[in-house]
């Protein structure tokens, strides 16, 4: 039916977006709200629901929505759980399908929120009609939605693919979220290259820096690549270390499962080159020989936020 819609909805650490979404894939509207600010969950449900009804409405109403679809950090596909989101505020296993269900009256599906932005590569971004392949989201966190033989891999459990929790530096930094200790997470997130700028800038604190003109709470990542494309030496080698841990790190998922390409997705993206030439790099220094110089690593195509929405909301079509 060609008036069908459905809603998509990323939850991400910080902040949630969420769209209205046709089955061309067009993100008809779509607004965002902040995934930090109500403890309660029932209570960021309910500020959904007051922002979203509006929009259901001018799209002509719930009769013309066949569902709800939703990309989660450690969203299980099988039960619409979340469980144990070390980067959300909501503790616990939280039954959000369910919850979002009864609020809305339309039915919802939850998977995790990098499989969501895979989905949304798979059948509108750069990674149509291709069947064997990665996307890396990188963001508060690193999720990966892992795709063989066209099919989105959950495991036996609903949580395959937690490539962002591998172990890439033995003792190495620990993650508060998880308790963990040198996670790629820790390392090649937006929260990780803030980390490495504390790090680099104390270990020479002689060395001039435009990065010293923060305060410890001032600095971000973004702040992190503005500075390293003023010539900031200090930023520049955060974004080389970076990309050298990542790059192992995807060497690692390469020789595991011989993908055609890999996406890069997310906030940390927006750093080009300073982080893409040093991943590429790592990575084919850290192969074997019969992985060298098959894989493509892109940077998504679509707009920022719109695979995981397209994604998330393609799961109530059931298209694969």
């Amino acid at each position: 039916m060609d008036s069908q819609l459905a809603v998509g909805i990323d939850i991400g650490g910080t902040t949630a977006k969420f769209g209205i979404v046709n089955r061309e894939g067009i993100i008809i509207e779509q607004d965002r709200l902040s995934t930090t600010a109500h403890p309660d969950i029932n209570d960021f449900i309910d500020e959904l629901h007051n922002k979203l009804t509006p929009m259901i409405e001018r799209a002509g109403g719930l009769e013309k929505f066949i569902g709800i679809g939703m990309g989660a950090p450690n969203g299980n596909y099988y039960t619409g759980t979340i469980e144990y989101a070390p980067n959300l505020i909501w503790k616990g296993i939280i039954p959000f399908a369910q919850l979002m269900t009864d609020k809305f009256k339309l039915k919802t599906t939850l998977t995790n929120d990098a499989n969501a932005a895979a989905v949304g590569e798979m059948i509108y971004g750069c990674a149509k009609g291709i069947k064997h392949f990665i996307t890396i989201t990188l963001g508060t966190g690193v999720g990966s939605g892992i795709v063989i033989d066209g099919r989105i891999v959950v495991g036996h459990d609903g949580f395959a693919g937690e490539l962002g929790h591998t172990i890439i530096r033995k003792g190495g930094r620990f993650h508060k979220g998880t308790g963990s200790h040198g996670s790629l997470e820790s390392y090649a997130s937006a929260t990780g290259v803030r980390e490495t700028a504390f790090e680099f800038l104390a270990a020479d604190p002689v060395a001039p820096s435009l990065l010293r003109q923060y305060t410890t709470e001032e600095l971000t990542s973004q702040l992190v690549y503005e500075c390293a494309m003023l010539g900031d030496e200090i930023a520049q080698k955060v974004f080389e270390f970076t990309g050298e841990i990542l790059g192992e790190a995807l060497a690692n998922a390469v020789m595991f499962s011989s993908p055609e390409m890999i996406v890069l997705f997310g906030g940390l993206t927006k750093a080009g080159d300073l982080l893409m030439t040093p991943t590429v790099a790592s990575m084919e220094a850290n192969l074997i020989q019969v992985f060298k110089n098959k894989v493509k690593v892109v940077y998504s195509n679509l707009k920022e936020s719109d695979a995981a929405i397209l994604g998330a909301s393609a799961l109530v079509w059931d298209i694969e």
